[in-house]
């Protein structure tokens, strides 16, 4: 498991907002995927009905993802519950009112704080269209979030999986998911992004639910509801 994560642990459900109970596609990608790969027919079923979860808020869930790039998850689940204390709420407004200096007496870094600052700079002045990113297809969601500092594709997609759960994201950044198609397609050996898209193309339109089945593979007891807990999290590119 890469040791690297751009966020940290699973938050309680009472620090988030109410999390998204069974994505809708869930069941029917489960028996398409058994049906077309002899590796999914073997992984899917030890999983019994652990299933993606995640977070219906969206800037809850990319501040979230901010506080805890490049850190160890105890770091991380620290500095959130810090920043919690100081923005019970954790809104754009209450954010942008408590402010550098509250922000980096929670422990966050000044590159961090200004990340979060901007995050929240960007959903109350709408620079994002959050209330429309549901209808949006996933490179247009993409391109509106890499243009807030501190998030990446990486980050972007994890948002996509996590937050918008939609079925077909491939994070050919995540080392999880490389190391999952390694270990269970490849015997453990090296494998390059081609590899990848050449073993995904069998799954789509799920390639996000064989995602989260392969980062299972290399982690069993963890099951992920939030960007925070996907496995192969990787430091995403930041800006």
């Amino acid at each position: 498991m890469p040791t690297s994560r751009e966020n940290g642990e699973v938050p309680k459900v009472t620090d988030l907002a109410q999390v998204i109970q069974v994505p809708s596609y869930w069941e029917e990608a489960k028996i398409e995927l058994m049906k077309r790969d002899r590796i999914m027919k073997k992984l899917i079923p030890q999983f019994g009905d652990l299933h993606l979860v995640g977070h219906s808020d969206p800037f809850t869930t990319l501040a979230r993802s901010l506080v805890g790039q490049q850190i160890t998850p105890k770091a991380a689940d620290a500095a959130w519950k810090k920043l919690l204390l100081a923005c019970p709420k954790c809104t754009p407004s209450q954010v942008l009112k408590a402010g550098a200096e509250q922000l980096s007496a929670c422990g966050l870094s000044k590159r961090k704080t200004e990340y979060i600052l901007d995050l929240a700079d960007h959903f109350k002045a709408k620079r994002v269209h959050a209330s429309q990113w549901d209808q949006m297809d996933d490179e247009a969601v993409i391109a509106e979030l890499v243009q807030i500092r501190g998030i990446g594709r990486w980050t972007a997609e994890m948002f996509l999986i996590f937050n918008l759960l939609r079925p077909n994201v491939l994070p050919l950044d995540d080392p999880g998911l490389i190391q999952g198609i390694s270990v269970n397609y490849f015997s453990g050996e090296p494998v390059s992004r081609s590899d990848a898209r050449e073993v995904s193309a069998n799954w789509e339109p799920w390639r996000t639910v064989a995602t989260w089945y392969l980062w299972r593979s290399l982690d069993p007891a963890a099951a992920p509801a939030a960007p925070d807990a996907a496995p192969g999290a990787a430091a995403g590119t930041v800006k």
